[in-house]
């Protein structure tokens, strides 16, 4: 989008009696709520967010002491060309200085302190595995550009492991391509898809993980805690413990209007009626609900509910209303396919870990990136951010965090079930990977608190799916619903992001208030097969002939229309 379309549009005739109804405290309704106000001109005390828990911000969380230990699910990657999200923390007040704003923050930050891997992959007990290429034969790239050229409807659910021959699963490009976005075998090659198109512009550093961009602390604290005090500020209701159970609607005229949501208020049931001209945005889906914790003595258990989650419970009630609101089976219906763990390690005084972490990437805290265990029976990487970690962490105080993709195999050290591990055994399994197996006790001893997080849908969004299967940001027929997050159809962009999130926010708002204001266009890597063997080559130190002579083939009209 150009400069000519970045305007602030004209205040509508009625928007100070219309009220907003964000269902879900997660990014796309906070976003939705700052796109209300800034865009919009709706006044802030006119929008409701109405979050079960009683903490906001959703996937991007961040909590816990020095005494008890720090937790954090996860973290989302971002990078330069997230447009939404740029232009939303462009305007957020930093919180150390009001005359800052969080984007600039983040910029200078990422300017400073930049990204660069020099340890991607271990093994063998601590060993640096080799991560100087991806890995890829012409065979591959063929492949890679057959996913390319082929559209969304023709692929459709096939998965992973059917489209690529199995020696693709085996290449470093797989290793750092499933350890960055959390993708299993069976999981939609379509999205594999979108991500390669989304970001063939970082794949000649993607062994090095340079383009990625980190925050000063979690995503909590760097995010989501200046984006929840502006809209404080701006007099916006946290309706905390408010679990919106049902929405009544009318589907007269092939119209959908939403007439009334059936909330249950810390236990007790309560009905909001809603008129035409309000707004009810719905996050259908979270990759995090129904999330457990255990601590150093005990393993998070695996809550495998199918009555009581939360928002997907409320997206399988509306479904079963209309077709256009979705299909959740799809994505929640095999928690064994879409779990993984992570775990959040806090150490006090410590001399052992962060020192050897450092000798053995040669990597400051906040500028290595993850770091994958190609060996690992769970398939885990861990992560060392820059210290502290968190607003409130001293700084005699450390936090490491991990996560495995197999949390069903039996760990390598510890021979037992990744998911039926304590956080003791967790760092031991660790400790051993990385070559501190002859440390343990030691590292123990200042060990405060491994805190496992067990997430039952934490890559549900990535399951085979069609279209369809997600609904539309503002289903066809819709005066005042739209559907925000993960889990709403927002085409060309890329699920497990932050961006994808807020883009869905900024296109129900523009949609529902019909705003003479374009949403951001997602940025294309200006991706063709061209481009995609040019960056393989480079990869691969440059070898001229094969991957010109495929390049030429795959130019051809014969060749494309036998990979179509």
């Amino acid at each position: 989008m150009g400069t000519y379309q970045r305007i602030n549009p004209l205040v509508q005739e009625g928007i100070a009696s219309k009220k907003a109804y964000l269902v879900g405290g997660g990014i796309g309704s906070l976003s939705a709520a700052a796109f209300l106000i800034r865009d919009g001109h709706m006044p802030g005390r006119n929008i409701h967010i109405l979050e079960q828990s009683a903490v906001y911000g959703g996937s991007m969380d961040g909590a816990g002491n020095a005494k008890d230990g720090y937790s954090a699910r996860g973290g989302r990657e971002i990078e330069e060309h997230f447009e939404c999200f740029m232009e939303l923390f462009g305007f957020i007040p930093s919180l150390t200085n009001p005359d800052r704003t969080v984007l600039e923050e983040f910029r200078e930050l990422n300017l400073a302190e930049p990204i660069e891997s020099h340890c991607r992959l271990v093994e063998k007990a601590g060993q640096k595995a080799d991560f100087s290429s991806l890995g890829l034969s012409t065979a591959h790239a063929l492949q890679l550009g057959k996913l390319v050229m082929v559209t969304e409807e023709k692929l459709g659910a096939v998965t992973i492991e059917q489209f690529f021959d199995p020696s693709f699963l085996d290449t470093n490009f797989w290793y750092f391509w499933r350890s960055m976005f959390a993708f299993e075998n069976w999981h939609s090659v379509v999205e594999v898809k979108r991500y390669m198109e989304r970001f063939m512009h970082l794949i000649s550093g993607m062994n090095q993980l340079k383009g990625i961009l980190h925050t000063e602390y979690n995503q909590f604290d760097s995010l989501i805690l200046p984006l929840m005090k502006w809209l404080e500020s701006e007099g916006v209701h946290f309706d905390k413990g408010h679990q919106v159970t049902d929405l009544d609607v009318d589907f007269t005229g092939g119209e959908k209007t939403v007439t009334a949501i059936h909330v249950r208020v810390n236990g007790t049931p309560k009905t909001i009626s809603t008129s035409r001209s309000d707004l009810v945005m719905v996050t259908n889906g979270s990759m995090t609900e129904n999330s457990t914790l255990g601590d150093m003595d005990h393993p998070a258990v695996l809550n495998r509910s199918v009555t009581e989650r939360g928002c997907w419970s409320l997206w399988e009630k509306l479904a079963a209303k209309s077709p256009d609101f979705g299909h959740p089976e799809v994505f929640c219906g095999d928690i064994d396919k879409t779990k993984w763990l992570s775990f959040t390690m806090t150490f006090t005084d410590d001399e052992i870990v962060f020192p050897y972490l450092l000798e053995l990437t040669g990597d400051l805290p906040g500028m290595g990136g993850v770091v994958t265990i190609k060996d690992s029976n769970w398939m885990m990487s861990w992560t060392a951010p820059k210290q502290p970690h968190f607003i409130n962490q001293p700084e005699n105080v450390k936090v490491l965090w991990a996560y495995g993709l197999f949390p069903d195999a039996e760990g390598n050290y510890i021979k037992k079930k990744m998911s039926d591990c304590t956080g003791r055994e967790l760092l031991e399994e660790l400790c051993y990977h990385i070559g501190l197996k002859d440390r343990i006790p030691e590292i123990l001893e200042h060990t405060t608190n491994v805190i496992p997080c067990m997430m039952p849908y934490i890559t549900s969004q990535f399951m085979p799916r069609v279209a369809g299967d997600r609904p539309q940001v503002v289903p066809q027929g819709s005066t005042n619903l739209a559907f925000l997050g993960q889990f709403a159809e927002v085409p060309d962009d890329c699920v497990f992001t932050v961006e994808y999130s807020v883009r869905s926010a900024m296109m129900a708002v523009y949609s529902l208030l019909a705003l003479e204001k374009e949403v951001i266009p997602v940025h294309p890597s200006k991706f063709d097969v061209r481009v995609l063997l040019t960056a393989v080559r480079t990869c691969l130190g440059n070898k001229p002939l094969p991957l010109d002579r495929t390049l030429g083939q795959l130019l051809s009209g014969t060749v494309i229309s036998k990979l179509l």
